[in-house]
């Protein structure tokens, strides 16, 4: 059988650093071959180079770039555009970006019809809602009719699978698009990139998700700064790895759910029936739990479930309207880090100007702030050298690492964390874990993690509170709860949760 796609010694270099190095791949029909690496491996830029979007300065150059057929070596730009949704269509990170916010879904789905087919209007309209349809969106035709904002996270990464496919590509190339998903939603994803590799589409699957990969993926190609390292059927590559890397990176996205519970002490907050609504809709629902001295709460459930809303009544950014947060043993310092440090940070200040304000606010002396700062940098891993940095230049996981020596600066009791690693790489993540893991026991810390990835809750956790509609729906150990998970939704997000905790 010809291969849907075919690639030889792909080689990327931007202003003569060679970014992607030799690289050779192929792909048949109903096939799917996942890319994995972390960051800066090069998979993204050898994703682009299937589809003509090659950065400003970059030189390809390719042995054999053959899509459905079509040698693609010297392509021009209008020979690209001619190429791209027709024959190879692209599934991007974050549909929210990725789709124009000014557009209904319909007519975004639409466009690749307009340029690529002789339809009418109102064929191209019926035509967008059945790609809608085959994606598995429900009430397609009221779906089209609305603005990507009005969607779900899970519904515009499905809008953005009907756009790619409408112009019936022989190659599908999707770029981590379910990093973002909570556990069930991503499950849906997944499930559908594999119908439409079974239905006889190419794939390309790129992901530092290694469970993702597990589920969707027939082969999977490891990269590592630009060259791939190992390459071969999942089931061969992930059991039985050949390279020390691909061994990390498995391990990396692999915990247990922990046992032990030593060293926690007295409660430290209860929470009585507490409820929060907006405009009238409930965000949380006479949510009741206790948070102990020393212990790891973590808060698991899809978008809108309310784990967001509870963390912000905690650290007291909102008021209950009803129900009651009982501190025990008097005041306690609160912190919250954040979900995007880039966000969270101001872009002007240094990472040590950031860190003097919160010390300044945390009535630490003018005198001792520089030394403090030093300090901080080196408690949570960073060169001190790179407090003179701006967030912008700091990797994600430095800043993330950034983000917490900030939350210490005000040396709080009790650290919220809000999906401080979803963004992360595996071997960045568990770099991350691991120093939370640290600070918690160097600083006594009392920690509630939200996160939607339940391999992280379990590692990191004591106890778990799962949450559906706003409603606490199950809680206790996490070994417990995740042995035996007694309610429905909860039963749901384990088999959901791509290979499983």
């Amino acid at each position: 059988m010809m291969s849907a796609l075919a690639v030889q010694n792909l080689s990327v270099a931007i202003r003569g650093t060679l970014l992607v190095d030799g690289v050779s791949f192929d792909v048949g029909p109903g096939e799917c071959l996942a890319i994995v690496g972390e960051s800066g491996a090069g998979k993204t830029l050898t994703a682009a180079a299937l589809l003509g979007l090659r950065p400003d300065a970059a030189r390809v150059t390719a042995e054999v770039l053959n899509i459905d057929g079509v040698d693609a070596r010297d392509f021009s730009e209008t020979d690209w555009r001619a190429l791209r949704g027709s024959r190879v269509g692209l599934v991007s990170q974050d549909a929210l970006v990725s789709l124009d916010p000014l557009r209904r879904v319909g007519a975004e789905v639409a466009e690749p019809l307009a340029i690529h087919t002789r339809l009418s209007r109102s064929e191209r309209r019926d035509r967008a809602i059945e790609l809608l349809e085959a994606v598995s969106m429900t009430d397609a035709a009221r779906r089209a009719g609305q603005y990507p904002h009005e969607l779900s996270g899970g519904l515009r990464q499905r809008a953005l699978i009907a756009s790619a496919l409408a112009g019936e590509p022989a190659v599908l190339v999707a770029d981590e698009p379910t990093t973002a998903l909570d556990a069930t939603v991503q499950a849906r994803v997944l499930a559908l990139l594999r119908s439409i590799a079974d239905a006889g589409t190419a794939v390309v699957f790129i992901s530092h998700d290694i469970a993702a990969v597990r589920r969707v993926a027939d082969r999977v190609m490891v990269m590592r700064a630009g060259r791939v390292i190992e390459q071969g059927a999942v089931a061969d590559v992930f059991g039985a790895p050949q390279e020390e890397y691909t061994r990390a990176l498995i391990a990396a996205t692999t915990h247990e759910p922990r046992s032990d519970r030593f060293g926690l002490g007295d409660a430290v907050l209860t929470g009585v029936e507490v409820s929060k609504s907006f405009s009238g809709v409930p965000a949380v629902d006479d949510a009741s739990f206790t948070l102990l001295q020393g212990q790891t709460l973590g808060i698991v459930g899809e978008s809108g479930s309310g784990k967001t809303t509870l963390a912000r009544m905690i650290v007291g950014v909102e008021r209950p309207d009803s129900g009651e947060l009982r501190w025990s043993g008097g005041t306690h310092r609160v912190q919250l880090v954040h979900q995007n440090p880039l966000g969270a940070f101001d872009p002007r200040w240094t990472i040590g100007r950031s860190l003097r304000e919160a010390l300044e606010a945390g009535g630490v002396p003018r005198s001792v702030r520089a030394a403090r700062v030093a300090a901080l940098m080196a408690e949570v891993g960073l060169e001190p050298a790179l407090s003179r940095r701006r967030p912008a230049e700091l990797s994600g996981g430095q800043r993330q690492r950034a983000a917490i020596a900030r939350a210490l600066a005000a040396d709080p009791d009790v650290l919220v964390l809000d999906e401080p690693v979803s963004a992360l790489d595996p071997s960045v993540r568990e770099k991350v874990l691991q120093l939370l893991w640290r600070l918690q026991r160097d600083r006594e810390l009392t920690m509630i993690f939200i996160s939607h990835d339940l391999d992280v809750v379990a590692a990191v956790s004591d106890d778990v509170l799962v949450m559906q509609d706003g409603v606490v729906v199950e809680q206790g150990t996490v070994a417990a709860v995740f042995a035996a998970p007694q309610h429905p939704f909860t039963q749901e997000l384990l088999a959901a949760s791509a290979g499983g905790v």
